[in-house]
């Protein structure tokens, strides 16, 4: 039986990398209809928009997971192995009150899209979906920074614990 850590990963990798493809499909299709048959893809901007979101909020979790942000690591070697667990379980938490707090209101303005019946120009596509998608993302990030706390930078192989 796969761990939570091993499902989620290949769940969003490969919901990241269908909407990738799907992508690629789309702009494939539209830069042909434009340029052979003179007809653009209806909506196929939108679309992209809406996958592009996608992407990027399936994406934070895996990044956060496999611990892959950015880190300015200059001052490292100058710091005991104890002061760096603090600032590292310091940055989580940081990180974990910040993802929450981003998720709490993308999900609020989720809800107001919904209320208020928000669709794409020219396709009607409803908007709501995808900002309760990007907040769950949000959320999922939160959660996973949650566990990293508990978990020190060297006894994690590179992956974390959900």
């Amino acid at each position: 039986m796969k761990s939570p850590r091993a499902w989620l990963e290949a769940a969003l990798g490969a919901t990241s990398g269908t909407v990738l493809f799907l992508m690629m499909m789309i702009t494939a299709v539209d830069v042909v209809g434009r340029y052979v048959f003179n007809k653009p893809l209806n909506g196929g901007f939108e679309v992209t928009e809406m996958l592009l979101a996608a992407l990027i909020y399936c994406g934070l979790p895996l990044v956060s997971q496999r611990r892959e942000h950015i880190v300015i690591d200059t001052f490292d070697p100058l710091m005991s192995a104890r002061v760096k667990r603090f600032l590292d379980m310091l940055a989580e938490i940081v990180c974990s009150l910040t993802l929450g707090g981003i998720g709490y209101l993308i999900f609020r303005r989720a809800a107001r899209v919904a209320e208020y019946g928000d669709t794409t120009n020219v396709l009607k596509l409803p908007l709501a979906p995808v900002a309760y998608v990007m907040g769950t993302m949000i959320i999922i990030a939160c959660l996973i920074h949650v566990s990293l706390i508990f978990v020190p930078h060297g006894d994690d192989d590179g992956k974390s614990i959900v």
